[in-house]
């Protein structure tokens, strides 16, 4: 039960007592003391004085003294204008920490029942994932973490667009300047490789672009006519029509993509319980296509193309089929939803998507619904800010991108030096050290860009985010190990902390009880972040934990404790906390070292 739980139930029996009217725990107010006012719930009383028929300070006055008198957990209280503070006495906060400290389960919220599909990455297959990749694979990884902590059936899935006029042109660079060159004989990474190809076909089409303006041609007419475009527009109709040399190519192409991914995958710590490919999917809104002209839905233009009119809900005509009769990315977005809330039952589907398209989410939904499904409501749009550097945007194309794979290896590279300047990993074998790096670079990565709400654009700098003292994961994983230091020196000793072992009448102090009440908000914080599809809530609650830990563990000197009973308590505590760390930055994708 939640201290403002607990408060209200009493605060009913009081208000019957006193006033003899029957209300229920949801029509009162509780809610955290302001730091600035002695207590450490308040009971807002304004609502009460249409029963009490008093003033704010006598009504918080007789339901205060009545807690005092009839309610042992509640050892004192003070009333300002209007608002009841309550001071919970050291019974209740010793019951409340045993509870938290036995209860192996702590913070994992009970079954919903209910299945969310979660897509994100869903990548291009013209070249390598870059930073931008990165925040959507690391804030999907995240909340669907954090859905299925908060008692969800969760399907994590990734639509790869493995085919189209980008793919083409990375094909078509290969064939022209490449001399038949493999990730085997150039060393290279087959993602990596095919997004060499991509930046070289944007060159061929500048030189070629070049050459016709200078023949007279005006720039945009240039872009259209250039030799490389038709050619690769050729190539797309061919791969339609299924030609088997361009099929060949293109399987063979993204075959080195999809490995090349797979690597990063590992690296980050991704997985996947469905992918879908574009190319198996591309067709399957066509038959919804139908349905809406059936259903007045959807209209046919005298060139044969097919819309839908959202004028009427603030927004545009919308094309789904094309005047050739081929289908365009939301009509395949339109089969697919309709696809998988059939087959996999959902309650809901999460996209994982950059701000840029919230336009186009904002139209899927409606026409969903002008389609007749009434599960088009239950369709969110995680939508995130796009991540820069000091230096300023990415462009694909012109390939400065910061790339997946030179980030991670860099993160790796700044833990290292981190590590190693704090003097402190002796005994530690090689291997050790490498896994330690790995994972001090990951927390870092993975922390710095989740903690910044998803609706923020971000500003990422690799060197910040390893800092061992600030807001980072490397702090979190510094407190984690220090923690575990204390505990394993208590073990050496021959210290025990279980529950079983805290004598009767052990008092905490108000930093103890400072600590428990913050691990007493992990749940809540796990459904509340749940509710607002933000790890950041968790990110931050994490870093709040350590923090909070850190003054304490300054104020502290545990092990130098005389008294046995007082000692137990505060290593059954501060294992506790390092347990309810590891679940929160389990959220978060990162795990926590024993040593650091």
């Amino acid at each position: 039960m939640t201290p403002e739980s607990f408060i209200a139930g009493k605060a009913v029996l009081a208000i019957k007592d006193l006033y003899n009217t029957d209300i229920q725990p949801s029509d009162l107010q509780v809610q955290v003391t302001r730091k600035d006012f002695e207590g450490d719930y308040t009971l807002v009383v304004f609502p009460l004085l249409r029963i009490s028929h008093s003033s704010p300070d006598a009504t918080g006055k007789a339901i205060g003294d009545w807690f005092t008198t009839n309610v042992p957990e509640i050892s004192s209280f003070n009333v300002v204008k209007g608002f009841l503070n309550i001071s919970l006495s050291q019974l209740w906060w010793s019951e409340l920490f045993s509870e938290i400290a036995s209860d192996p389960g702590f913070g994992i919220l009970p079954p919903t029942g209910r299945n969310v599909m979660v897509e994100f990455s869903s990548p291009n297959t013209n070249k390598p994932l870059h930073l931008g990749h990165i925040r959507n694979n690391l804030l999907g990884d995240s909340v669907s973490r954090l859905l299925k902590a908060s008692g969800n059936n969760v399907i994590k899935v990734t639509l790869v667009n493995d085919r189209g006029v980008h793919i083409c042109k990375s094909m078509y660079a290969w064939l022209k300047s490449f001399n038949g060159a493999t990730p085997e004989s150039t060393g290279k990474k087959g993602d990596h490789l095919v997004g060499d190809c991509y930046v070289e076909f944007n060159n061929i089409l500048t030189r070629e672009v070049k050459e016709l303006v200078a023949a007279g041609m005006d720039e945009e007419t240039a872009k259209r006519e250039a030799p490389c475009m038709k050619a690769v527009h050729e190539m797309l109709v061919k791969w339609e029509e299924g030609d088997k040399e361009v099929r060949d190519l293109w399987a063979k192409m993204n075959g080195w993509v999809f490995d090349g991914f797979d690597q990063t995958y590992k690296a980050l710590g991704i997985t996947f319980d469905k992918v879908y490919y574009e190319h198996d999917t591309y067709l399957l809104g066509k038959e919804l296509v139908q349905k809406g002209l059936e259903n007045g839905a959807f209209v046919r233009d005298p060139d044969g193309s097919v819309w839908c009119d959202l004028t009427a809900d603030g927004l545009d005509r919308k094309l789904v089929l094309r005047s050739d009769g081929t289908s365009v990315y939301i009509t395949q977005d339109l089969g697919t939803a309709e696809r998988r809330f059939s087959e996999d039952h959902l309650d809901s589907h999460v996209y994982v998507v950059g701000d840029e398209q919230n336009y186009h989410f904002a139209v899927l939904k409606l026409i969903l619904a002008k389609l007749g499904f009434e599960w088009a409501d239950r369709i969110y749009h995680l939508s995130y800010g796009m991540v820069e550097l000091p230096e300023g945007k990415m462009k694909s194309r012109e390939g400065t991108v910061v790339d997946a794979d030179d980030l991670i290896a860099k993160m790796y590279e700044e833990a290292k030096a981190t590590s190693e300047e704090s003097g402190k990993l002796e005994g530690l074998s090689e291997e050790e050290k490498d896994n330690l790096y790995r994972m001090i670079g990951l927390g870092a990565l993975k922390y710095f860009i989740i903690k910044v709400d998803p609706k923020r654009k971000m500003l990422f700098n690799p060197k910040e985010s390893i800092d061992f003292n600030g807001n980072t994961g490397p702090f979190i994983q510094y407190t984690h190990a220090r923690i575990c230091s204390i505990l394993r020196k208590a073990e050496e000793r021959g210290l025990m902390h279980t529950v079983a072992e805290i004598p009767a009448g052990v008092e905490l102090s108000p930093k103890e009880i400072r600590l428990v009440k913050l691990l007493n908000g992990y749940p809540q914080k796990v459904a509340e972040a749940a509710s607002a599809l933000s790890p950041a809530l968790i990110a931050n609650y994490a870093y709040e934990l350590a923090k909070e830990f850190n003054q304490y563990y300054h104020d502290t000197p545990i092990l130098r404790e005389e008294d046995p009973g007082l000692l137990k308590m505060r290593l059954v505590l501060i294992s506790t906390l390092a347990s309810v760390l590891e679940k929160a930055t389990g959220i978060l994708g990162f795990s926590l070292p024993d040593r650091m």
